[in-house]
């Protein structure tokens, strides 16, 4: 598995495996139809690509994994993996924190036209509350969640449900409503997706206010 992962890499890092390089093999195969393995072998060997071809691309590969690989591997050294590892988890996973959060928070606050701040580091353990609105000493909670794909819907509303108890007992102690936001990218802005939650949210302001 290791080895087929070196090549692979390898491969798709030097575009050996590209039109240029193998043919459209694609589009050959749906023209050839073959019934068997030999059959496709012999007719890519006869019409896309020579099997010398194949040949010295494989040899290519060889020399990119055992010489440019190598030498870049080489220079590696132990603090160079250990910045990398931080950077990926804690650098790069804040910075995209950051910009998915911070967008549509500050989305909210011009809408609804009230201070959003973020929520303390135990409401968020303790109550999945990611910022707070402060309403005559009550609070109303936010939590922003990503929407991607479709297949990240059943795994949100299993943290829905989970969280389900934390969002009552925030009520129960600070007054107002937890209110989940999802967002989604179009192009390089984040939206708000269940647009619904704004008048939601407005409306709990309005509760709150009125105590």
């Amino acid at each position: 598995m290791a080895k087929e992962w070196v090549l692979n890499s390898a491969t798709n890092r030097f575009q050996l495996n590209f039109k240029r390089n193998v043919g459209a093999t694609s589009e050959s195969i749906r023209k050839c139809a073959p019934k068997s393995l030999e059959e496709w072998q012999d007719y890519y060997f006869e019409n896309v690509r020579t099997k010398e071809h194949i040949i010295e691309l494989g040899k290519k590969l060889y020399v990119k994994i055992t010489e440019v690989l190598i030498a870049e591997i080489d220079e590696i050294t132990e603090e160079d993996c250990i910045n990398y590892i931080k950077e990926l988890v804690i650098d790069r996973t804040y910075d995209g924190y950051v910009r998915e959060i911070k967008t549509i928070y500050e989305q909210l606050q011009e809408i609804l036209n009230v201070k959003i701040s973020p929520a303390p580091d135990k409401w968020d353990r303790l109550y999945n509350v990611d910022f707070y609105i402060e309403i005559n000493g009550k609070y109303i909670g936010l939590q922003i969640k990503p929407v991607s794909q479709v297949s990240s819907i059943p795994q949100i509303f299993k943290e829905k449900e989970i969280q389900h108890n934390t969002h009552i007992q925030f009520k129960e102690e600070y007054g107002g409503n937890v209110f989940y936001i999802y967002s989604y990218k179009s192009g390089d802005k984040k939206i708000i997706a269940n647009t619904e939650v704004i008048i939601e949210i407005q409306n709990e302001i309005t509760r709150l206010e009125s105590l």
